[in-house]
């Protein structure tokens, strides 16, 4: 393992429940299923919370009805008159024009294995049924599960995986025997904007075609959700919204108002982590920027595997007291990190114009390059500031 990622303490993902730091967001899963509509138990930092809000609901409708009192049994009749109305088409812009663009692109997935069940949701790319989901939406399925596709004409098909990335949290699925399916318009990620209206759509609590919208709360948000076997971690740059995003909506879109997708929602932040219950949103969700993920979801629809770029080193966080940043814990030899001059114990505190405050920081931004690609990295050796250009490495093996 030469790619750089915290070390093991920094991913309680794998052990038994516990407080999460606050730095950390757990994934948002499918939903889970036991009878009916409950949802089975899934990571400790999502509270079950689907049908509290119905019987809030209920009471406040009953109670605050906007009226001062009953109407007086003397009441004189009234009579209204309906005016025959043709519906205008939305607003350009508008979150129902985006609505009615951005639906017909989005997918409910069923997914059955290893004795569990869940859903999530999903973005048509082709008009043969190529679809972008998470990977924790359909890695229950594994070998032998089942997947469903429910599209938004009310017809449904089996999928299978073409690909799974873990380390960005996307898969690519093939919905069997379909055709003139609208597959959803990909926008840029890098256009987005702090305070920019965004539209999320999904299967929330596996409630298909659910709109949401809300902003773009923050951008390159390091997320770390994780890590796979073999302890690289599932950290990227999201784009942080305040638009409702719970369980059920992984794998759906956020899209800029013009309907184009700059974003897989793909996890919450939740108000405890220490009970083992789902709960909704509490206005903190994040997805997966789709500039940063497209080329990698090219290799999966072309039967490759993915390739993610590295420096080539293991980092955790400074000494408490110490300026933020990430301090090198390791060097791989041969690495585009050894060559360049960076040794153990050094601080990296920047890459490019991006200001690195911990290990995920750094994990997240080298994430959102590709391997080859050349970056300025700055750093802190024995007190003294350095700088240097490096062309990031490649995860790939080669025999």
């Amino acid at each position: 393992m030469s790619d750089e990622y915290p070390t093991p303490q920094q991913f309680p993902y794998h052990q038994p429940p516990q407080p999460q730091p606050q730095h950390q967001q757990r994934p948002e899963p499918p939903r889970r299923r036991r009878t009916g509509l409950a949802a089975a138990v899934v990571a400790t930092s999502l509270l079950v919370g689907g049908g509290a809000g119905l019987g809030g609901a209920a009471v406040w409708d009953a109670t605050q009805d906007g009226t001062s009192g009953t109407p007086s049994a003397s009441a004189a009749p009234t009579t209204s008159t309906v005016a025959n109305q043709t519906q205008s088409p939305p607003a350009d812009g508008s979150v129902e024009s985006v609505a009615q663009k951005v639906l017909p692109s989005v997918v409910k997935i069923d997914v059955t294995g290893s004795g569990e069940s869940g859903s999530g949701s999903g973005i048509i790319l082709t008009a043969d049924g190529m679809i972008l989901t998470n990977n924790h939406v359909v890695e229950v399925a594994g070998e032998g599960g089942t997947i469903k596709v429910d599209f938004s004409d009310g017809t449904s098909a089996d999928a299978e995986i073409l690909g799974t990335d873990p380390l960005t949290d996307t898969a690519v699925i093939q919905a069997q025997d379909v055709s003139d399916l609208t597959p959803a318009t990909i926008g840029k990620s890098a256009n987005l904007g702090v305070g920019e209206g965004v539209v999320a759509v999904g299967s929330p609590f596996g409630l298909d075609a659910t709109v949401t919208s809300g902003i773009v709360s923050a951008l390159d948000r390091p997320v770390n959700v994780g890590s796979d076997a073999d302890g690289n971690s599932t950290t990227y740059p999201a784009i942080q919204t305040d638009a409702a995003i719970n369980p059920g909506n992984s794998g759906g879109p956020l899209t800029d108002m013009t309907g184009a997708v700059v974003g897989i929602n793909s996890s919450i932040r939740t108000a405890s982590s220490a009970t083992s219950e789902q709960s909704g949103s509490i206005g903190l969700g994040f997805a997966i920027p789709i500039d940063e993920v497209m080329p990698i979801v090219d290799q999966m629809a072309n039967g490759e595997t993915p390739t993610h770029a590295r420096l080539g080193i293991q980092v955790g966080n400074p000494a408490t007291g110490d300026d933020a940043g990430a301090v090198v814990s390791q060097v791989s030899p041969g690495s585009t990190a050894s060559e360049g001059g960076l040794a153990e114990g050094d601080v990296i505190t920047k890459v490019d114009d991006r200001r690195i405050t911990g290990p995920d920081s750094l994990v997240a931004t080298i994430r959102s390059y590709r391997p080859g690609d050349s970056v300025t990295v700055t750093w802190t050796s024995n007190g003294e500031e350095r700088s240097g250009s490096f062309v990031l490495d490649s995860d790939a093996t080669t025999s």
